[in-house]
């Protein structure tokens, strides 16, 4: 089973960057994007159902913003859009598909970046979000949790994790709650459990010449169940062409539908 996660920064923008195109190379069985900035009257045929994947989306209510969405070659059993919290769910930010035991699950969790006041509301998210991770956790379903969680985890995590210490995205108490989320909910990081020594970047600011000099964040994962995320065989993040300024995380794992 092949899963990738990636942040379009605008699905639009991304399919005329050939996303489309080197999606139909890479045989994945489900594809979690995140930040579509597109309503659904915006996406084209190809957008909504790629040749052999059915396309499922949750939309934010704002145009041009957020919103993130599932692809797969096998119809769900059950669609699960939002967590039923207004607020969240008016951002599109949680879109979960069931196939049997199996959840998965493209989540694109707040930035704080921008204000106080947004910061503010990512704490909030992190809040309101556990109980549905920790409902996840302990219901005996096999859960990958993907997409843009906008947290560097440790400092391995991104180059300059010592001039951002204040920042939004590796502030203290933004760790401290992922490392809460995968010791007190058994979760498993796969690309660290992977490669505990690859630092595995994923996003890359725009100033500067940050892309070409790896001056990257990872803050895009795949957080599974412990008993799944033991059967991921391999882990990469695809930098060959730049489709967003994310990069794909593809990860392989010993299991079938």
């Amino acid at each position: 089973m092949r899963i990738i996660s990636a942040n379009l920064n605008g699905i639009r923008s991304a399919t005329t960057k050939g996303f489309f195109n080197w999606l139909a190379s890479q045989d994945a069985d489900v594809i979690g994007v995140q930040e579509l900035k597109a309503q659904a009257a915006d996406l084209s045929s190809e957008m909504q159902q790629p040749a052999g994947y059915q396309g499922y989306f949750h939309y934010a209510d704002k145009k041009g913003y957020s919103g993130v969405g599932l692809y797969c070659r096998q119809a769900p059993d059950e669609v699960i859009i939002g967590l039923g919290i207004a607020e969240i769910d008016a951002e599109g930010r949680y879109l979960e598909l069931r196939f049997g035991s199996l959840s998965i699950i493209s989540l694109y969790l707040p930035s704080g970046s921008s204000s106080d006041e947004r910061q503010e509301v990512k704490f909030q998210f992190l809040d309101q979000f556990w109980p549905r991770l920790a409902e996840l956790a302990a219901s005996g379903r096999e859960v990958i949790v993907m997409g843009d969680w906008n947290i560097a985890h440790n400092e391995i995590d991104l180059k300059n994790w010592k001039g951002n210490r204040k920042n939004s995205g590796f502030l203290p108490e933004e760790r401290e709650w992922f490392t809460r989320m995968l010791s007190e909910l058994n979760l498993v990081d796969v690309w660290r459990t992977l490669y505990p020594e690859i630092p595995g970047y994923t996003w890359w600011s725009n100033r500067g010449q940050a892309y070409a000099k790896d001056v990257g964040w990872r803050i895009d994962y795949q957080i599974a169940t412990p008993k799944l995320a033991a059967l991921a065989t391999s882990s990469s993040v695809y930098k060959d062409e730049k489709f967003s300024d994310h990069a794909p995380l593809i990860v392989d794992y010993d299991y079938t539908f």
